[in-house]
């Protein structure tokens, strides 16, 4: 019986659509269109604020980030600086054991450079004047002359850079004739090996040892004064 009416049922139209006219139907056929913009515009604002308080909360919760190095850590400053030398390890190491009093931007990482190379090549000017060798002792003076001679140019570039509060320790002469120096320290020591090994020097070996080591210092040196520039620009600084 059941499927008797639903089959008898089949095809009728609800007699309330009926009685529709067609304004009122089309009337209702606008008031849904409508009500599903409205739905679609709250649904896409929802979307959006939900974006957006998303972004808001990862920016909030980002760190500030400088472009720019600080001086208020040593030990990143030594490594930055260092990093741009053939032996940063060395670097790193030899300027970290000195006692930094002052926040350590690449003027003052420089000057503990410096004072390293010039330690070194002091310890090795007084073992060559130690040295008691007739054959070489010739070339053993003359070592020790240029070292000295060294010696005294840098220790005028360490105290040209003792200034006042607030002051630049360097500028564009002072970098020029620094770099002159130490290259010129650096060729003062090849020439010494060359003069030990012409005259045939007993001491010859360990004097190469001791070079080479007050080579390294010096090359640090050298490669920081050289890129001076470049490192005061990733601290925010500037050379006069």
């Amino acid at each position: 019986m059941e499927s008797i009416k639903l089959f008898r049922g089949y095809g009728k139209v609800n007699p309330h659509l009926e009685d529709q006219s067609p304004h009122q139907q089309q009337s209702a056929s606008k008031r849904r269109i409508l009500i599903l913009s409205v739905a679609s515009i709250l649904l896409l604002t929802l979307i959006i604020g939900i974006a957006l308080a998303s972004l808001i909360h990862e920016s909030n919760s980002e760190p500030d980030e400088s472009p720019y190095l600080s001086s208020s850590n040593p030990a990143e400053s030594i490594k930055t600086v260092c990093d741009v030398t053939l032996y940063p390890s060395s670097c790193f190491t030899s300027i970290s054991s000195l006692n930094i009093s002052t926040k350590p931007d690449p003027e003052v990482i420089f000057k503990l450079s410096l004072q390293v190379s010039i330690a070194e090549l002091k310890n090795l000017s007084s073992l060559l004047s130690s040295f008691n060798d007739v054959n070489s002792q010739a070339a053993l003076k003359d070592c020790v002359g240029q070292f000295d001679d060294s010696l005294s140019k840098l220790n005028d570039s360490l105290s040209e850079m003792e200034v006042g509060p607030g002051e630049k320790m360097l500028n564009l002469e002072k970098v020029n004739d620094i770099q002159t120096w130490i290259s010129a320290a650096m060729t003062d020591q090849d020439t010494c090996i060359d003069g030990l090994e012409e005259m045939g020097s007993k001491f010859l070996d360990e004097i190469k040892a001791k070079i080479e080591r007050s080579k390294e210092f010096l090359s640090i040196s050298l490669a920081i004064i050289a890129k001076m520039q470049a490192l005061l620009e990733k601290f925010n600084q500037k050379m006069h």
